[in-house]
């Protein structure tokens, strides 16, 4: 079984979007488990993990509730307020649903190093650390060094860093984040998806080649067994379509990767760390 491990659906009237705007009409529409039909079938993609794209509960519950009549998601990673005091509650009410199975913490536009050392956000890291529960955690580059220190202190919480950990790619910009990379790989449960590099690179003027060393060193760092594709659609679409996105990890990952090796990637180690209980049999890729 191949899967998409990264991508979005929203509906605007739901408000939850503050920033989506008709300023970017690419991504200013509905986009639902229909619009990806197509493009799943295309690719051989059976399943896809959907991923919160507002910050709060209620989306998270609308995600949800797609699962129950579209047998394409596998799951949802959704959002929690670290801060609340309510936290284990609400994740408690969450968890019923067998298709809430994971949670992302949205660093890229805060203070990621001062967020994650408040006390509540802490001790909340550290009960899923207890749990073994799926962390999502969406940084840009220079917030490496703030991720490291968490794992330093919470070293086995599963956590999957999204997007590579968005890197300069429009400006092929290499260290520190290789370094960083390198460092974050050494955690064993910690994870990293190939997912929302181009719309790193330049938006409208890019080749695949831009992408090939990012790529390797992802894979080359976490091994091919901690590397997932996510299209990132429809964000991806502010650059590239969803064929482009699947081409651009297809003719960059390294060369002569075995079938087993491609259904790793592609669905299986996604799978393994986010504990889908999926019934059929994925040994053999579509």
């Amino acid at each position: 079984m191949r899967i998409d491990a990264h991508q979005h659906y929203w509906q605007l009237s739901r408000n939850d979007y503050g920033w989506l705007t008709p300023e970017v009409p690419t991504l200013y529409r509905d986009f639902m488990p229909n619009d990806l039909t197509e493009s799943l079938i295309r690719h051989g993609l059976t399943k896809t993990i959907v991923v919160q794209a507002a910050a709060t509960v209620e989306e998270t519950e609308f995600l949800l509730s797609l699962c129950q009549t579209h047998d394409s998601i596998a799951g949802v990673v959704g959002w929690l307020d670290f801060e609340q005091d309510n936290f284990v509650e609400t994740f408690e009410r969450l968890r019923k649903n067998p298709y809430f199975i994971g949670v992302r913490l949205m660093l890229q536009s805060i203070d990621a190093a001062e967020y994650l050392q408040r006390p509540l956000v802490f001790h909340h890291l550290k009960w899923l650390e207890t749990l073994g529960f799926p962390v999502d955690l969406l940084i840009h580059a220079a917030q490496f060094p703030a991720v490291l220190k968490l794992l330093e202190l919470v070293p086995n919480l599963n956590a999957v860093i999204d997007h590579i950990g968005k890197p300069q790619i429009s400006q092929q910009v290499i260290s520190p984040w290789q370094e960083w990379v390198m460092e974050v790989a050494q955690y064993p449960q910690v994870y990293c998806k190939l997912s929302g590099m181009v719309t790193e690179g330049n938006i409208s003027d890019w080749v695949e080649s831009d992408f090939n060393f990012y790529v390797m060193h992802a894979t080359k760092a976490f091994g091919l067994n901690r590397v997932m594709f996510g299209s990132d659609w429809p964000v991806c679409l502010l650059a590239a379509s969803y064929d482009q996105a699947v081409s651009i990890l297809l003719n960059n990952l390294p060369k002569a990767l075995t079938e087993q090796e491609l259904d790793d990637v592609f669905g299986n180690n996604a799978i393994r760390f986010y504990q889908l209980e999926i019934s059929h049999s994925i040994e053999t890729g579509v």
